[in-house]
């Protein structure tokens, strides 16, 4: 399970597991949403290695974004490339940043684009400590009900850890997906 306690200049942000993507009941519809979401444009700083990094990256971002005067569109994102459980820490690769309109972006951040369309999306209320459980039934629900993950995983840090207590911190969380021919519930 990844866990990092994590400081900025908004917020102290700490990211939640992804452990045990696979398997556990099928959670409830009303849990879940298949919606379609516009492309959009975001800074990122790219990571790669182990989420023990996160506190000093997230310094980093916040220092490039306002040394390049970048103003943030939305809450702060995290995109996640592949699974903590199954690869090796120094081998992890995610990315933090924020939605911008700005197109002008220097290193050490990296302007890119959200271009999946069709995600399931789940709000995780709770430690982001404990967001693994979250991520298992996310992932039942997927394949019970024919879709298949395409691309990588976003999270959305809707709440500010320093003014939230952990129980009640809030974070979206975005699979994009396809829809499988032929599997799933008609």
């Amino acid at each position: 399970m990844k866990t990092a306690v994590m400081g900025a200049v908004l917020a102290v942000l700490a990211m939640g597991g992804v452990a045990g993507w696979a398997g556990g009941a099928v959670p409830a519809a009303e849990e879940f949403t298949v919606k379609d979401v516009a492309p959009f444009l975001y800074c990122s700083l790219p990571c790669k290695g182990p989420f023990t990094s996160m506190q000093q990256n997230i310094e980093l971002l916040f220092y490039s974004m306002t040394s390049q005067s970048l103003a943030p569109l939305g809450p702060m994102l995290g995109v996640y490339y592949n699974d903590p459980e199954t690869t090796k820490a120094e081998n992890l690769k995610w990315e933090i940043g924020f939605p911008v309109s700005e197109t002008n972006v220097l290193e050490p951040l990296v302007l890119k684009q959200w271009t999946f369309t069709t995600v399931v999306e789940a709000l995780h209320i709770g430690p982001y400590e404990t967001s693994s459980a979250k991520y298992a039934e996310i992932m039942a629900w997927i394949e019970a009900n024919g879709y298949s993950v395409a691309g990588p995983i976003m999270e959305k840090y809707l709440s500010d850890p320093n003014s939230t207590r952990p129980e009640d911190l809030k974070t979206e969380i975005w699979v994009p997906v396809t829809k499988t021919e032929g599997r799933g519930r008609p």
